[in-house]
């Protein structure tokens, strides 16, 4: 067993492990159809990053989850946790791969908890597949709960406590073995406000006081506007992603752009868009005069301004240190996020 100090001083020896996607796709069968869940998904999350996955129901943000979690297979792309190619992955090393180096937390906190054990028995069965592979540095239950302000409830019934402790417990078995990717499914969709604060401030403790790289799914803005990156998943796509309180649209290997809502709603699908590079470097999209869509029918909405992006797209560095695929230009759309973590 590790000691409180190991725990509290984890970030100093690089835990966290860095995500790559690079054209992902997974297609999964539902009534004798396939599915397209996710489509060329590019992503680069680096080791020890805060990061939130926006987007609403059915748009393909927890089918990523399961993915990254070792649950499913990808249908094709490549997709990397650390080093590990989670594509080609033999069976036995991706069981101690969920065993040691990625945690999950199931959306719902009592379905990540035994109903009828205490919190330091649920962390001590969350390390059992761990013991099973010969693994004995485990940090003891009680400093699990404690980076999760949770050690005064340790021998406590699941009953008597809150539910942001409830949740806050879920992730405690999450962490059970300090892994360097930890992904939480709508941690806080059944909670008030108070308690969602709560949660999101020890997941940011944890991230900061352990290294391990965080990645949080969320339908609420207001939630992903707590998070340092914030990625946006439309129909299967990175759509966007926000820092710093604007959102950027994402550029896709293939040369996709996902245009923004409110400029979408302006614009009919198939409508005819000029794209032009400006001398200062800014990119213009100018919708076809006559209104006409690619069928040679009149889009409506298709009289809209054009939408005008700064030039060269950057390094993927934001300004606070993190990477991601957007590009610094005057295209970005302000979300009125604060930015920040919890």
């Amino acid at each position: 067993m590790t000691t409180g100090a190991a725990v509290r001083t984890a970030a100093g020896t690089g835990r966290g492990l860095s995500v790559s996607a690079h054209g992902l796709v997974h297609i999964y069968r539902l009534e004798g159809n396939d599915v397209v869940a996710l489509t060329s998904v590019d992503l680069e999350v680096p080791a020890g990053q805060l990061v939130g996955l926006l987007g609403p129901s059915g748009s393909g943000k927890s089918t990523l989850i399961t993915l990254l979690a070792g649950v499913q297979r990808p249908s094709a792309g490549r997709l990397r946790v650390g080093e590990h190619d989670l594509s080609n992955l033999p069976d036995a090393e991706l069981d101690r791969l969920r065993a040691l180096d990625v945690g999950a937390v199931l959306q719902g906190a009592t379905r990540n908890l035994l109903s009828y054990a205490t919190p330091a028995q649920n962390v001590a069965f969350a390390q059992k597949a761990a013991l099973r592979l010969g693994v004995r540095e485990l940090p003891r239950p009680s400093e699990v709960l404690d980076l999760l302000s949770l050690a005064d409830c340790a021998e406590r019934k699941l009953a008597e406590l809150t539910p942001g402790q409830l949740q806050r417990l879920a992730v405690a078995v999450g962490m059970a073995t300090l892994p360097g990717l930890l992904l939480t499914d709508e941690p806080t969709s059944q909670l008030d406000h108070r308690y969602r604060d709560e949660v999101l401030q020890a997941i940011a403790s944890v991230n900061r006081a352990v290294g391990t790289t965080v990645i949080t799914v969320t339908h609420d803005p207001e939630v992903a506007a707590r998070m340092p990156r914030t990625i946006t998943i439309r129909d299967g796509r990175i759509g966007a992603e926000g820092h710093g309180g604007e959102d950027f649209a994402v550029l896709g290997r293939d040369g996709s752009l996902q245009l923004p809502p409110d400029v979408r709603e302006r614009l009919a699908p198939g409508t005819l868009l000029r794209v032009r590079l400006n001398p200062d470097g800014t990119v213009l999209l100018d919708p076809r005069a006559d209104g006409s869509s690619a069928d040679g029918s009149s889009a409506a909405g298709s009289s809209a301004a054009g939408s005008s992006a700064g030039g060269s797209s950057s390094d993927g560095s934001s300004s606070d240190g993190s990477q991601g695929s957007s590009s610094n230009d005057s295209s970005s759309h302000d979300s009125g996020r604060p930015g920040g973590t919890p």
